[in-house]
């Protein structure tokens, strides 16, 4: 162990005698340019502006739509007289596409078979669903009402601080949606 680090040491002492040269004698342009720089003296920095703090703003569009997500289209249904005829079933088995929200969801295209009409809907990971009149979509507890070329309309079932209530919605087709209407 000794012996190794007798090499090292003389490893290093090699390599800082050969940084020596001719003992100096090149370095007079480097301390000459030192010498000057500091007879010139230190620069001076301008101080930091003095902080001034913003006034509070207070965000009063909390409860109004992300600018980021597509406008929906909502109306509220006549309200029944049973208010608890709207609630709805939470003991069902829930639907894959109920895990979204609906401001994730894009409704791409249709497909006919016969007098069928499925609509193909993109969730929030990208993949694309085939869904039919019954299946249900989104975070409301929405259920597809009618299927049409451009649209899907959906009956939500969502609180209304008195129980709950049923609200129409259309998932209109994107611009954008690369599927189209096909008949088999």
């Amino acid at each position: 162990m000794a012996a190794k680090a007798m090499r090292v040491v003389a490893l290093w002492v090699m390599l800082l005698a050969g940084c020596g040269g001719d003992g100096g004698q090149d370095m007079a342009d480097l301390e000459a340019f030192m010498e000057a720089a500091h007879s010139e003296g230190a620069g001076e920095v301008e101080p930091l502006p003095p902080f001034q703090e913003a006034p509070p703003f207070a965000y009063s569009a909390g409860d109004r739509r992300s600018p980021f997500e597509a406008p929906a289209t909502v109306r509220k249904l006549a309200q029944r007289q049973d208010a608890g005829s709207a609630a709805p079933n939470l003991h069902r088995p829930r639907q894959h596409l109920e895990q979204f929200p609906i401001a994730s969801l894009a409704m791409v295209g249709t497909l006919s078979w016969g007098a069928a009409r499925h609509g193909l809907v993109r969730d929030g990971e990208g993949q694309v669903h085939r869904v039919r009149p019954g299946d249900y979509l989104g975070t409301d507890h929405g259920r597809i009402r009618r299927i049409e070329a451009k649209a899907l309309e959906l009956i939500e079932i969502v609180p209304d601080g008195q129980g709950w209530t049923r609200r129409a919605r259309i998932l209109a087709l994107r611009s954008s949606a690369t599927a189209e209407e096909s008949t088999p």
